[in-house]
């Protein structure tokens, strides 16, 4: 049996087997049925949590969205995201002819032949893209956005024998140096805090013997953590939402709404080209960014309506309402959810697909609408010290 890659730990009378893989990878499939048809633990962990392990057993999930839904729970963001993530993995797995995940497919498979104990060892997904919201400020969310969508329509191409690299120790600690470089305050939630939640469930999985397939990004980490004692409850506690956001949500509509009513009161016809100004940039901009989309015309106008009003309100978005005009307009059909995981390999496929076009466009009005609304707002201070 090949020992490559293959970390064993012995704890507490326990001997724990950790598999680091690559997740497009045949020989990591290859190698995981392979351990564990030799080793017949009493558990096997994988890498995956109760959410995704769903989606990986039903590949037919995606016909069950309401796309309404997702748009009013205000999850469009996070949805289209996680299929840019995706469509990056798919093409690596399409490049080399195999099953995105097939490793973690293979763990569960293994385990079920030889009746081993399946745990699901990662920690939910949502608590994790949660927590690394909670770590970046404005420009941290804008840049990991901007690099995700970049590196994802890349098409830059790499042999199996380079990914087969990436899971030396050695490669992995300089990639995450460089991704930590980039993105320092990423590496505690998706990395780091992984690495403990994954340990100690692993060490916690029953039996005297335990398998984990695992990322090989995690390896290095979960063998210093699985020394500790982690508190499970702890890390998966969503951070609370800090006030100051909410404060100045709030401050900055009322503080804009009361110089312009000044203005009226004192020059009404500088107060008017303020109120002009205000919604010709915020609603042209967000017009703008559904048009980019490739919104249906009532998506455009109503995004160009709605943003001179939900600029004025925290807790509503000109995205959301170009969005759910989109989607009745454009409702997408069977054929588009059979059609998702092809159509996101590609930028064209992202636009042309009814459902991704839909996040589309609540994201990019919500996005180039914000660039309308810090123009539109400088418009009206500039207007009103003009006229003190």
């Amino acid at each position: 049996m090949r020992e490559e890659n293959i970390t064993r730990i012995n704890l507490d009378g326990k001997e724990l087997i950790l598999i680091g893989t690559a997740h497009v990878s045949r020989q990591s499939a290859e190698q995981v049925k392979e351990v564990i048809e030799a080793e017949r633990p009493d558990s096997v962990c994988i890498e995956l949590d109760e959410q995704r392990y769903q989606s990986v057993m039903d590949s037919n999930k995606w016909k069950e969205m309401d796309i309404f839904k997702v748009i009013k729970e205000k999850k469009a963001t996070l949805l289209l995201m996680n299929l840019a993530i995706s469509s990056f993995q798919n093409r690596l797995a399409k490049q080399f002819d195999i099953k995105p995940g097939q490793e973690m497919i293979q763990g569960i498979e293994s385990a079920n032949e030889i009746g081993a104990d399946l745990v699901l060892a990662d920690r939910n997904i949502q608590i994790t893209f949660s927590r690394i919201w909670h770590n970046l400020g404005w420009s941290g969310k804008a840049q990991l956005l901007t690099s995700v969508f970049f590196s994802i329509f890349s098409k830059e191409t790499i042999t199996e024998e380079e990914l087969e690299k990436m899971k030396s120790q050695d490669t992995l600690n300089a990639v995450l140096a460089e991704f930590t470089e980039s993105f320092p305050k990423l590496k505690t939630p998706l990395i780091d805090e992984r690495d403990q939640y994954l340990a100690q469930k692993i060490k916690d999985a029953p039996g005297d013997k335990v398998v984990a397939v695992l990322g090989a990004a995690h390896v290095p980490g979960i063998t210093k953590e699985i020394q500790k004692e982690h508190d499970l409850e702890a890390l998966a506690q969503i951070p609370p939402k800090s006030i100051v956001p909410k404060i100045l949500g709030w401050a900055i509509p009322a503080l804009l709404i009361a110089i312009v009513s000044y203005t009226f009161i004192s020059n009404p016809t500088a107060g008017f080209d303020q109120a002009l100004s205000w919604i010709l940039w915020t609603g042209s901009f967000a017009a703008i960014g559904a048009a980019i989309a490739f919104g249906h015309p009532l998506a455009i106008l109503s995004a160009f309506i709605a943003a001179p009003i939900t600029t004025l309100h925290p807790l509503i978005a000109s995205g959301w309402v170009s969005g759910i005009v989109q989607a009745f307009f454009r409702r997408p059909n069977v054929g588009d959810f059979e059609t998702l995981s092809e159509d996101v390999f590609t930028v064209k496929g992202f636009w042309r697909n009814k459902v991704t076009r839909i996040l589309l466009v609540v994201v990019l009005t919500n996005l180039v609408g914000s660039i309308g609304t810090f123009i539109g707002g400088a418009d009206v201070i500039r207007v009103f010290f003009k006229n003190l």
